[in-house]
């Protein structure tokens, strides 16, 4: 393999990771609270912030990222205790939540605007060489983000299948009103959800600024990319938003070959495009 490709192909891997845990967060919110979420790529952006903040306070990067993900989980909890706790007892409808979501989105990213500024930042993180191997260079941070990545999905692999939230988590997913009627406390779970979605969406944000400038639109320009690998592995399937996230990553990154880098947004919207067309219920299935 051409080195120029295999270098494509690695760093789509790394991208697609981030976008695989971010949307795994947006499946969730979308199986289980039936919420299209359009503010979810700008909770990742304040993952990244957060993280970005914390460390120049001199704390080591990935204790930084742990206290963003806190903090993270706080500012996820407020918005379902002030917006979606509400809209869902007066019945929203699908439209009113995305338009609400939207406006979620707006708020975070011009708050953040006022608190930081529309510069660029960067992590305080020591250079390190790229690894030779067999003369392909491999960016070191690009590498950790794919393994840190790895861990994050069999964590929450088996938090899903050997926890009783998770079971629970599943049985809210499949239908509510039996879950509720079986015992299973929903609003418990609607909770623990949003905790595991500001997990691994902070986690994507904190290790998006290892590998590109922080910066308050980072999260918007993601979201065209996490709502198609949503939709390719199939809404509410864990499994196939991963898969669906690393296609996707893989996908832009091969595609400036052919087209130009200023159109990899492009191809993200035509797979989803495609996939609605041919198999509106994702590769993977619902």
């Amino acid at each position: 393999m051409d080195s120029t490709i295999f270098q494509a192909l690695f760093n789509g891997l790394a991208v697609g990771s981030i976008i695989a845990l971010a949307a795994v967060g947006l499946t969730l919110t979308m199986g289980i609270l039936r919420l299209s979420n359009f503010a979810h790529g700008d909770f990742l952006t304040v993952g990244a912030y957060l993280t970005w903040w914390i460390n120049h306070f001199g704390l080591n990067i990935w204790l930084s990222m742990a206290i963003a993900l806190l903090g993270t989980i706080l500012i996820m909890l407020a918005g379902e205790q002030l917006l979606w706790k509400p809209l869902r007892k007066q019945k929203a409808s699908s439209t009113s939540l995305i338009i609400v979501s939207i406006g979620l989105a707006l708020f975070l990213r011009n708050g953040i605007l006022f608190i930081w500024g529309g510069s660029n930042q960067n992590y305080d993180l020591p250079l390190v060489e790229a690894l030779d191997f067999g003369g392909l260079k491999i960016a070191y941070y690009r590498l950790i983000v794919i393994i840190v990545t790895i861990l994050a999905i069999v964590g929450l692999h088996l938090v899903l299948q050997k926890t009783k939230m998770g079971k629970g988590m599943r049985a809210v997913a499949d239908n509510i009103d039996l879950a509720r009627v079986s015992g299973i406390n929903v609003e418990q779970i609607v909770l623990f959800t949003w905790v595991l979605t500001a997990i691994l969406t902070a986690t994507g944000g904190g290790l998006y600024g290892l590998i590109t400038a922080v910066r308050p639109n980072m999260g918007w320009f993601l979201i065209l990319p996490i709502f198609a690998s949503v939709i390719l592995g199939g809404i509410g399937n864990i499994y196939g938003a991963i898969a669906g996230g690393l296609i996707i990553g893989v996908a832009q990154e091969l595609s400036v070959f052919i087209v130009g880098s200023e159109y990899k947004l492009g191809v993200a919207l035509l797979i989803m495009i495609v996939i609605l067309l041919v198999r509106p219920q994702g590769i993977f299935g619902k």
